[in-house]
């Protein structure tokens, strides 16, 4: 690998700050030569072109968070850390719209946007970065009302491998000029180019929030419930879940917003959809927010590990008794959360457990939730995603697993990535 005094030296002319690497910058283990900060478009422009044109792979990070989550790049010359460009650059409050730079964070945002009544409907951690949210695609309970960030995505500003600048969408609702290159780059984890700026449409501020939870003993109580709340005319704004271990009583919390008198009232009604034993609370439960992806990365080599099951909602109870079953067969017990009203649940286990039998368990219940890709043919209606892992468990499993539509994948990454110069091998197939 090029040496960081080497890279700085390449990169010293493009005007962003740069500094040679540290253990703590390593991605997924891997260590980068350097680390380079730009402070405006045209920097990151300069760090990505330096960058192609001398042959060195470039991955993006903002607050770091969740930069072990996918599998470790082969290599990492740079790392292109963005929380220098921290400027909330529009907020248009009559339109609803926010434009802001990648290094913002969500908990800066909202202090802005709530000048005005406003919030911007992702629910992570305020230390998550506006770029990072989008090239990881990371939502939180409130993506069962409000969606992904793809869905509040109404414009976008990426540095291309080539180093050229582009733009799509605009600072409108109703924009649609332009590819949308803004849903091609949600989720991305930077493989296609390097996200500087957002923007977002903007939803106001409840009035009053209030939720209503109930604990079930069996996982089909559960899944009734929850499916029965989710697609109540009471409106639920999130239908979560949280289980610590197999066996253990499912927790559920159907999240109720608006004015004051109808919050309280549907609240009211809410707790007959969720019956007997059901409370109301103006307060999250203390699990509401401390699992799945706000807990951001548990493993980057040292912790436990997180799994993503996405499916279709109808299926819940079969999901959650397919976990039961294949933790039993392989000896675990993990905890299991998320927006089960939304069709996505995380599993947890915990850093101690055997890697080998992590691995049996990934994919045990890949083939169990129809996940395992044994027909190739197959209409897609899910995944197992393992977000993040020991090395021990990365090096005995596909962290990906099955992914349709992959030469498709691997054409676009070809289009927009030729010299495979941004986090190479982070996505599905090696891409």
């Amino acid at each position: 690998m090029t040496s960081g005094a080497e890279v700085a030296v390449a990169l010293a002319g493009t005007g962003a700050v740069v500094s040679e690497a540290g253990p703590a910058d390593a991605v997924a283990g891997v260590a980068p030569a350097c680390v380079a900060y730009p402070g405006t478009v045209e920097q990151a422009a300069g760090v990505i072109r330096a960058a192609a044109s001398l042959g060195m792979t470039v991955v993006p990070r903002g607050s770091g968070r969740t930069i072990s989550w996918a599998p470790p790049p082969p290599r990492c010359d740079v790392v292109a850390d963005m929380t220098r460009m921290d400027r909330i650059l529009e907020h248009a409050a009559g339109d609803l719209v926010v434009r802001a730079e990648a290094g913002v964070t969500l908990g800066q945002l909202a202090v802005v946007l709530a000048e005005k009544g406003q919030r911007l409907a992702l629910d992570g951690p305020a230390a998550a970065t506006v770029g990072g949210v989008v090239a990881t695609g990371a939502a939180g309970p409130l993506r069962l009302r409000y969606g992904t960030p793809r869905d509040l995505l109404i414009g976008i500003t990426v540095v291309r491998p080539d180093g050229r600048v582009a733009h799509s969408g605009g600072k409108v609702v109703k924009n649609v000029a332009g590819y949308d290159i803004g849903k091609l780059f949600a989720g991305s984890l930077g493989t296609l180019g390097l996200i500087t700026e957002a923007t977002f449409r903007l939803h106001p501020v409840a009035a009053l929030t209030a939720y209503v939870t109930r604990d079930f003993d069996g996982t089909a109580a559960a899944a009734a419930a929850v499916l029965t709340a989710a697609a109540s005319r009471l409106q639920a704004s999130a239908a979560e879940i949280e289980r610590p271990g197999t066996g253990a009583p499912v927790r559920v919390g159907i999240l109720l917003e608006g004015t004051a008198d109808g919050v309280s009232e549907r609240a009211e009604r809410m707790t007959g959809v969720l019956g007997h034993g059901a409370l109301i609370s103006l307060a999250a439960p203390q699990w509401w927010a401390q699992r799945g992806e706000a807990a951001g990365g548990t493993g980057g080599g040292t912790g436990g590990t997180l799994i993503r099951v996405a499916f279709w909602a109808a299926e819940l109870r079969q999901v959650l008794d397919a976990i039961d079953a294949v933790a039993v067969d392989t000896g675990l017990a993990p905890a299991v959360s998320g927006s089960a009203g939304a069709g996505v649940l995380y599993v947890s286990v915990g850093a101690g457990a055997n890697p080998d039998q992590v691995a049996v368990f990934v994919r045990a219940l890949r083939a169990a939730t129809g996940h395992g890709g044994e027909d190739p043919g197959a209409l897609a209606r899910g995944s197992v995603v393992v977000l993040t892992a020991p090395r021990a468990v990365q090096a005995s499993v596909d962290m990906w697993g099955p992914a349709p539509g992959l030469a498709l994948m691997r054409a676009v990454k070809r289009q927009f990535d030729p010299g495979n110069t941004m986090a190479p091998g982070r996505f599905a197939g090696g891409i």
